[in-house]
């Protein structure tokens, strides 16, 4: 007697949020199970299995086990059918990607409480520069450095700030506060009425949604003015 086989049912077939890729999209990675974010990987599976449940099979034969699955080299992962040399590959680098940053260090994000420690990460970037640019320093609620951001360059006499860039900026950075700052090339510190009107409208927008401006430094001829630090913030 003959039997057909009925392969198993296409993965495009399933409920778009049972998809690993549109579930990823709309639930997050940490909701895809260890078969499925391999399957993402291998991208496709066999004429008699999804991607899923050949993903599945594998870590099977590894104990369902990352560890263990790592051990497996190019021509292990090449005695699955619908495992060929690229995806065999794209599975052992994966693997090796995860391996390096469980072994590395997070970074450390420099904690900025002054204005000196603020001038200390922008004075590099803005310092020498001929033309005038605007920076902002995104801060969380430790006060860590989560982001620079130069929103604008201009000429030698100033630059055009948009306060609806830096809270755009400010608000899909999720800072807990700011730091705005830029240079001046002339060498001249003292704010410019155009940068005390910024400075005050931009902390009246920032409260409004629980942003906080924490200051405005101007910076040139290797040194800096704080708003902050001169009680005008």
């Amino acid at each position: 007697m003959a039997y057909n086989i009925v392969p198993s049912l296409s993965i495009k077939a399933w409920a778009e949020e049972d998809r690993p890729r549109e579930k990823l999209l709309l639930k997050g990675k940490s909701a895809l199970s260890d078969a499925e974010l391999l399957a993402i990987i291998i991208s496709s599976g066999n004429e008699k299995e999804t991607a899923v449940d050949l993903a599945k099979r594998i870590l099977s034969s590894a104990g369902n086990n990352l560890n263990e699955l790592g051990r497996l080299d190019i021509e292990a992962l090449k005695k699955f059918k619908g495992i060929g040399e690229a995806k065999a590959i794209s599975i052992v680098a994966a693997l090796e990607i995860g391996r390096r940053r469980q072994a590395s260090s997070p970074e450390e994000k420099p904690i900025v409480l002054s204005s000196r420690q603020a001038y200390n990460v922008l004075q590099a970037e803005l310092a020498d520069l001929p033309f005038e640019a605007f920076v902002i320093l995104h801060l969380n609620r430790r006060k860590q450095l989560i982001g620079k951001q130069q929103v604008s360059i201009g000429g030698i006499a100033g630059t055009v700030v948009d306060k609806r860039i830096i809270l755009k900026s400010a608000i899909e950075k999720l800072s807990s506060s700011i730091i705005i700052a830029h240079n001046h090339p002339s060498g001249n510190l003292n704010p410019s009425e155009q940068d005390i009107k910024i400075t005050k409208e931009l902390k009246q927008a920032c409260a409004l949604v629980d942003i906080i401006l924490d200051d405005h430094l101007i910076i040139g001829n290797g040194n800096y003015y704080s708003f902050t630090d001169e009680g005008r913030l």
